[in-house]
């Protein structure tokens, strides 16, 4: 019997934004507004509320379109999804962290499993800390409109 190793591939991205965890939290829930601060989103549909079960479809750019599933689901804590191409699993965790009055740390963070996940899970985290950066941007002018 030949031995079957299970290859896995992790890493994470964070940023502090100067916004409460309920202005992340909104952006978060507008999965059509996602192209607004991810460049790597053509195009998505949310197939269902933004809940844990609830497929949507995403499409980067030049790419087939892909289906992902929310796993879970936790208002102004974060949300962790999946996307199986394959064998492969792909796991994203966005999560945000309070850790003052109107400022938060966001973590994006992603473990692939299955073959070539170490080709395709630093392909698919290379842009989290642009997209980081284009999300505290909006958080960060979404805050001060509050004010």
């Amino acid at each position: 019997m030949k031995d079957q190793k299970v290859s896995v591939w992790e890493n994470e991205h964070s940023i502090e934004i100067n916004a409460s965890a309920e202005v992340i939290w909104a952006l978060f829930k507008d999965v059509a507004g996602w192209p607004r601060w991810n460049a790597g989103i053509e195009t998505i549909e949310l197939h269902g509320p933004f809940a844990a079960g609830t497929h949507f479809t995403m499409k980067p750019p030049g790419q087939d379109a892909l289906t992902t599933q929310l796993v879970e689901v936790s208002e102004n804590a974060g949300f962790l999804d999946k996307t199986c191409v394959e064998e492969l699993s792909v796991f994203v965790d966005h999560r945000i962290e309070t850790i003052a009055e109107n400022r938060c740390r966001v973590t994006y963070s992603i473990e692939a499993f299955g073959p070539s996940c170490d080709e395709i899970g630093p392909m698919i985290s290379a842009d989290f800390p642009e997209v980081l950066k284009a999300l505290a941007e909006i958080a960060e002018c979404e805050a001060c409109r509050a004010a």
